[in-house]
């Protein structure tokens, strides 16, 4: 068949991007989670719900900067560290 018979239909249609909803990422989602304070120095995450979770994985909060889980995103913090990292400027998680 010719080249010149072979698209004499319909074509395929442009979208237009700026008018298809957009929703938020995960990694934005995540980052609008609360810091989860604690008082001890090792906090253990298995990302909660049973079965739908992940493995158990323990996490160092003995540094003053929020640490996450590696397999949720989760942010913990020690309360010790609380005033500092209330004292800096920004922070990529709400801190309450």
């Amino acid at each position: 068949m010719p080249r010149s018979k072979a698209m004499t239909g319909p074509r395929f249609e442009q979208t237009d991007f700026d008018l298809q909803p957009q929703p938020l990422s995960a990694i934005e989602m995540i980052h609008e989670e609360a810091v989860r304070w604690t008082h001890d120095r090792i906090v253990a995450c298995d990302g909660g719900d049973g079965p739908a979770g992940h493995p158990r994985i323990f996490i160092n909060t003995d540094k003053p900067e929020i640490a996450t889980c590696n397999y949720c995103g989760i942010p913990y913090a020690n309360e010790h560290h609380r005033k500092h990292l209330e004292s800096l400027p920004k922070t990529s998680y709400p801190l309450s």
